[in-house]
C-alpha cells in the first residue's frame, strides 16, 4: 500500500512539476522613478501605461516554466496543515537572474551570478480562481543586470521557498529604466 501512495506521489509530482505560467514583462524609460512608485502602488500596468504612453518601451509575454520540488511540497505541507510555515503573501518576492541554466524541478532558486530578489507590489499576489498572479517592479537602479531567468519565492532570497523557476531572455535592464514582472502560476 505504502509503495501505491509513494507512486502516486511521484506521478503527481512529475504532472505539477510541468504545471502552466504565463510572465509578461513591461519595460518603461523611468529616470525620475516616478512609474516605478505608481506600479509599486499597486497601480494596473494598462493605467501606468495609459499616463506615461511616451515611456513605454514594450511588452513582451512568455508562456511556460517548471515548479520546483520545494514549492511543490510546500503546498503539500500547507494542504496538510502543517505549522511554521512562512506563507506567500505580501511577503513574496520575484527573483531575476542572469543563468541559462535549464530549468529543473529538483532547483531550489536562480542559478546565475547576478540575481536580484524584489518584494511583489502592494495587493499581490492576486488569486482568480485556479490562478495566482504575482508581481514585482523594480525600479531605476534596480536588477541593473540581463534578465534570462526568474522565480517566485516566499522571501527575497534563493533561501525562501521558491515555487517555480523560468529561462528565457528577457533583455539587459538599464539604470533609468522601470521593468515590471507578472508572473501568473496555474495548476489544473
Amino acid at each position: 500500500m505504502v509503495l501505491i501512495f509513494q507512486n502516486i506521489l511521484i506521478y503527481m509530482r512529475r504532472d505539477l512539476s510541468k504545471g502552466s505560467s504565463v510572465t509578461r514583462v513591461v519595460k518603461f524609460r523611468d529616470p525620475s522613478g516616478r512609474v516605478a512608485e505608481l506600479l509599486q502602488s499597486g497601480m494596473p500596468v494598462e493605467d501606468v501605461a495609459k499616463l506615461f504612453k511616451d515611456l513605454l518601451i514594450g511588452t513582451q509575454r512568455v508562456e511556460g516554466n517548471v515548479f520546483l520540488q520545494e514549492g511543490i511540497n510546500f503546498i503539500w505541507r500547507a494542504v496538510t496543515g502543517q505549522t511554521g510555515l512562512t506563507y506567500f503573501g505580501s511577503n513574496s518576492c520575484i527573483g531575476v537572474g542572469d543563468g541559462t541554466t535549464q530549468e529543473n524541478p529538483s532547483q531550489t532558486g536562480l542559478t546565475g551570478t547576478n540575481k536580484t530578489y524584489k518584494q511583489v507590489d502592494s495587493g499581490y499576489p492576486v488569486l482568480s480562481g485556479t490562478q495566482l498572479t504575482f508581481r514585482a517592479t523594480f525600479g531605476p537602479n534596480e536588477a541593473v543586470h540581463e534578465w534570462r531567468e526568474w522565480t517566485v519565492a516566499n522571501g527575497c532570497s534563493d533561501d525562501a521557498v521558491n515555487i517555480n523557476r523560468k529561462v528565457d531572455d528577457l533583455g539587459v535592464k538599464s539604470a533609468s529604466a522601470t521593468w515590471t514582472l507578472e508572473v501568473s502560476l496555474s495548476i489544473a
